[in-house]
């Protein structure tokens, strides 16, 4: 017969092991869940005291459906390959900080505990010096945390360097009616959006020299006039532009560019841009350059023509519509278009730059029965 307290005796240790696991694995999940992201904490390298005369910032939204195949067949994750474009233009830069950020889909552990779900990289001279998880769905702020970060690690010498801020995703919405996160469909994501965390990235420094729009349709009036107070110079498509196809090889070598000639470097990026794609795409064309300062008056002049909620919409060059269609929007803004190689489209032969909604609404009603439509 077995002694009766050795058998209490491993009943004991079995219960104080479940428990002890119990507790590892509520530590774990406690601290995942933790909203606050201690930024003493990250584990860094020793940051080199040598000045950055480049800064760029990589905002890479990965929460949807970003798969695509190249012209073999071969299965792609745009995001994921825009990271490692991103990570690749930071190990051949050794004159420059980059900061990558990563907005992944929701996971939880053991079905109930969310994870974090943005993944951070900053790198300088070449270095990593930091890598670390925090949450980027966070209910203060799109980019509170973002913003946290990068005034963190930010080097010193602002006034001193040119600065580039690259984002990559899907469409941004103009008004708040459209789903654009996957894993938090309740929550809307529209330009303004975007206008407020970059606000929150330049609060304590200058504008950002260039602004990337790596989206479709990010070449509309509204988005320019939004996103201007924050960027010199915006690159965007006012068409179609598939997430992956901004060629990110001209970031590698930033000392070969003068930091005093941003105009320069952003007609060069758009240009890698658009010959990229013309080579790998039948679909139309089109990257622009916008000359934030010069592109004022045409983006200032049809801004009423914006102030609208629209459930039913389409996209057309501006230039097809009369009260769009005015001698200033040529100004400022160098466009780079070959049309499609096949459909109805093939026969445009030109665009003006600038992206706007084919409303029925706009196009009949005048400035002052507008307003009162959206009373």
């Amino acid at each position: 017969m077995k002694d009766p307290w050795s058998r209490l005796q491993r009943s004991a240790l079995h219960t104080i092991l479940l428990i002890s696991i119990c507790c590892a694995v509520l530590s774990i999940a406690l601290t995942s869940c933790s909203a606050d992201l201690t930024l003493q904490s990250i584990q860094r390298t020793e940051v080199s005291e040598i000045p950055v005369p480049y800064s760029i910032v990589f905002m890479i939204h990965g929460d949807g459906d970003y798969l695509y195949h190249d012209t073999t067949g071969n299965e792609y994750t745009a995001d994921e390959v825009a990271l490692a474009g991103a990570r690749n233009v930071a190990l051949q830069n050794p004159n420059a900080e980059v900061f990558i950020f990563h907005q992944k889909p929701s996971k939880h552990f053991l079905f109930f505990f969310p994870l974090r779900d943005g993944e951070f990289f900053y790198y300088r001279n070449g270095q990593l010096i930091a890598n670390t998880t925090y949450w980027w769905n966070n209910d203060q702020s799109r980019f509170v945390n973002e913003a946290g970060l990068y005034e963190y690690f930010l080097a010193d010498n602002q006034n001193k360097r040119a600065s580039i801020f690259l984002y990559f995703g899907h469409e941004i919405p103009e008004f708040g009616n459209a789903t654009y996160d996957a894993s938090y469909p309740d929550r809307s994501f529209t330009i303004h959006d975007l206008a407020e965390g970059l606000k929150a990235f330049t609060r304590h420094s200058q504008k950002f020299d260039l602004l990337v729009l790596s989206t479709c349709f990010g070449g509309t009036p509204l988005a320019i006039r939004t996103l201007g107070p924050f960027a010199n110079y915006i690159i965007a498509s006012p068409d179609n532009l598939h997430l992956s196809f901004l060629d990110l090889h001209p970031l590698e070598h930033l000392d070969l560019y003068s930091k005093n000639d941003v105009s320069a470097f952003a007609k060069k990026f758009a240009r890698n841009a658009f010959d990229r794609l013309t080579q790998n795409v039948q679909t139309a064309v089109s990257v622009a350059v916008y000359d934030v300062e010069r592109v004022q008056e045409y983006v200032r002049s049809v801004q009423i023509n914006d102030d609208r909620t629209v459930t039913a919409i389409n996209h057309c060059d501006c230039a097809d519509l009369p009260e769009y269609a005015q001698p200033t929007m040529t100004q400022g803004v160098d466009v780079l278009y070959r049309s499609a190689r096949f459909g109805r489209s093939a026969q445009k032969q030109s665009h003006s730059g600038w992206e706007c909604w084919n409303d029925p609404i706009s196009r009949t009603a005048t400035p002052k029965t507008l307003k009162q439509v959206l009373k």
